[in-house]
């Protein structure tokens, strides 16, 4: 199987389909923002009626899980790794 790549885009819609579930609001009143640090890795902070979320990459993978069931109909539990790419941002690739 070929090697299936997310868009940034993709995964801040991940990320609020995931904290609307968590939080019991509607996607639509989630913010993300996508961070990369060479020291800590990958993360997100959301924003939901006011308040603030740091997001640790494992919990951006169990969005994407998450989001790969829903959305693509796939194995969410197939290997997902987030890359941080020059030209497209943070995106994640299935393998």
């Amino acid at each position: 199987m070929a090697e299936i790549v997310i868009s940034e885009q993709d995964i801040v819609n991940a990320l609020c389909l995931y904290t609307a579930e968590k939080k019991q609001v509607n996607p639509d009143d989630v913010g993300v923002e996508l961070m990369y640090d060479d020291d800590y890795g990958f993360s997100a902070e959301t924003h939901v009626n006011g308040r603030n979320q740091i997001l640790i990459t494992q919990n951006i993978i169990e969005a994407l899980r998450m989001w790969i069931d829903l959305e693509l109909g796939m194995d969410p539990y197939s290997g997902i790794e987030l890359a941080l790419d020059d030209e497209e941002g943070i995106i994640a690739k299935i393998r």
